[in-house]
């Protein structure tokens, strides 16, 4: 059945706007003719915009207070209440409240969540149901809290070591630029007179103070055309799986990607093993946190071949992003009944090497910049000495 939205006269002449629900638009005119309405405007209504999913820090200072309700023993649909009156925004405290509504009703934990689900991230239902089933509720979401603010630690991580190279690349670009377009101009102008005298980096120098605004205008059209196809690759699946594919064949900085996927992909795990999750869930589950293509694929594979008997270690031999320490210690874990803490281990030491990398990351590049920048001004300035020994040479021979 679709929405159409109609203006029509009625029988006194009088103007009606509203809407009815039919399955094509004849259908419409004709339910709409029987109720003697003369239609003159007959459309399909617009869909509203669904609304996104809440914002990371507001669900986590949600989930924070949650916690704390439930704690102390207040029941989950007042504990909602109590954390709606607290919330600014009138969305999350909307949704909150509807929530709460529905538990009060009759709904169940599960019911409730599943209409909502698309809000919230993708642990969270199950954490819930788990916690409410075991009697756990507060312990499952401040581990939840903890999960969160990991995760929000790795993406900041990753986001500073995308945002540094590009920091410097930019004051350099400035550097360049400006040293180009007002610095070498200035003093070339002394130049002029030698003409074919003029050594060939002097020449050089000079002819490419001419093509500074056609360079930037190129560079703007390479990046523009990079934005171009990073959006169309981030619009199906494949493409995501290959633009991930770049991204940890870059050095240091591949790393630093590969590294912040696995301490989060660890860490939704370890998250779910202490909810009574089953393996491939578990997996499932811990990939879509991620919100990486190549990690969801292998995961399902390794997934799979869980639930056909193999064990963790020979189920993740073809997964290429995973590395096999990551199975071995999951391994081992469940073995020694201790999965869920050598989760949390592989997470705190995933997020460590992010670090690690980032760090040395910045260290490289500061340095590797540096060079870049003052070798090119070395040139110029070089440039700008080399027809010296000439001029003076010249001059005296006309003072002589």
């Amino acid at each position: 059945m679709a929405t159409f939205e109609y203006q029509a006269l009625t029988p006194a002449g009088r103007l009606m706007k509203g809407t009815v629900e039919a399955a094509s638009g004849e259908q419409a005119n004709e339910m709409l003719t029987e109720m003697q309405l003369r239609v003159n405007i007959l459309e399909k209504a617009k869909v509203p915009r669904p609304r996104s999913r809440i914002g990371r820090n507001e669900f986590l200072l949600f989930n924070q207070q949650l916690a704390s309700i439930t704690k102390a023993g207040i029941p989950l649909e007042r504990g909602l209440r109590e954390v709606a009156a607290d919330i600014e925004s009138r969305s999350m405290r909307k949704l909150i409240v509807e929530f709460a509504d529905d538990l009060q009703a009759g709904t169940s934990i599960e019911e409730a969540l599943e209409k909502r689900q698309k809000f919230f991230p993708p642990l969270y239902s199950q954490i819930i149901k788990a916690g409410v089933k075991t009697g756990r509720l507060s312990e499952m979401l401040t581990s939840l809290n903890h999960h969160l603010e990991m995760s929000n630690q790795t993406r900041r991580i990753v986001f500073e070591a995308i945002t540094y190279p590009l920091v410097v690349l930019g004051l350099a670009a400035v550097i360049l630029t400006g040293v180009f377009t007002f610095v070498i101009p200035q003093i070339m102008v002394i130049f002029e007179d030698m003409g074919s005298q003029l050594p060939v980096l002097t020449k050089a120098i000079m002819a490419a103070t001419d093509y500074v605004v056609p360079f930037w205008i190129g560079v703007g059209a390479i990046v523009a055309g990079l934005i171009v196809l990073t959006g169309a690759l981030s619009s199906f699946p494949a493409g995501r799986r290959f633009k991930e594919y770049l991204y940890m064949r870059v050095p240091v900085l591949g790393r630093v990607y590969h590294r912040g996927l696995m301490c989060k992909l660890a860490d939704a795990m370890g998250l779910l093993v202490g909810a009574g999750c089953d393996m491939p869930s578990c997996f499932r589950l811990s990939a879509g946190a991620t919100g990486s293509e190549q990690v969801k694929t292998q995961c399902e594979l390794v997934a799979a071949q869980i639930e056909q008997g193999q064990n963790i270690v020979e189920a993740g031999q073809l997964c290429s992003v995973i590395p096999p320490l990551f199975f071995y210690s999951m391994q081992l874990g469940y073995q020694r009944n201790e999965l869920e803490d050598n989760l949390f281990s592989l997470s705190d030491m995933y997020s460590q090497q992010t670090r690690t990398q980032q760090s040395r990351l910045q260290a490289l590049l500061l340095p590797v910049m540096l060079i870049i920048v003052g070798g090119i001004i070395g040139l110029a300035v070089t440039a700008v000495f080399l027809p010296l020994p000439k001029m003076i040479e010249g001059a005296s021979g006309a003072i002589g």
